[in-house]
């Protein structure tokens, strides 16, 4: 997909949202790959503890070794820049990259302006994973509030830049974009 204003050679920006174990990561999956070329998977994720070790395991065993796969949780212009030219990118998932960027004190929404500015001057297809975290009953402290807020106003921004956005439910996905 072309949107007016980008580049000719530019495929796409595809946000996929949803709940938590919502089928968002499987489309994300199945998306990037019906693009040309080896997928590139870029983790946010850090494996901190069994769990995480646990389901990042589950991820990489459901995804094959098709897959060139990139750990990368801060720096994902970076990233970004350094894998154009191949496959499309799925990076999964944006609310753990915001939660990195939070853990690490540095300045979540700057980086997140910089990110959006980056995206429409790609070439290779982007594919991003968000969590939608404002549905449910507003959080009891004031962590988690500025952490829901930042992932609103983030979800916001990159579904602004995106060509498409998909909010999936139960593993349907609903076109929003």
């Amino acid at each position: 997909m072309i949107s007016a204003g980008r580049q000719e050679t530019f495929m796409a920006v595809i946000l996929i949202t949803g709940g938590a174990r919502s089928g968002k990561s499987r489309r994300a999956e199945t998306r990037t790959q019906a693009f040309p070329g080896r997928p590139v998977y870029i983790a946010t994720a850090e494996a901190l503890d069994a769990e995480m070790e646990d389901r990042i395991a589950k991820h990489r065993a459901r995804r094959g070794a098709d897959w060139i796969e990139r750990e990368v949780p801060l720096d994902l212009v970076q990233a970004l820049v350094e894998t154009e030219g191949g496959g499309a990118r799925l990076v999964d998932c944006l609310t753990l990259w915001l939660s990195n960027l939070l853990h690490s004190e540095r300045d979540w929404s700057r980086e997140v302006t910089h990110l959006a500015e980056v995206l429409p001057r790609l070439r290779s297809p982007v594919i991003m994973v968000t969590n939608e975290v404002g549905l449910g009953i507003v959080p009891d402290n004031a962590l988690a509030r500025t952490y829901r807020d930042a992932a609103g106003i983030m979800n916001q921004t990159f579904a602004g830049v995106a060509d498409e956005v998909e909010f999936v439910v139960a593993g349907l996905p609903m076109k929003l974009k």
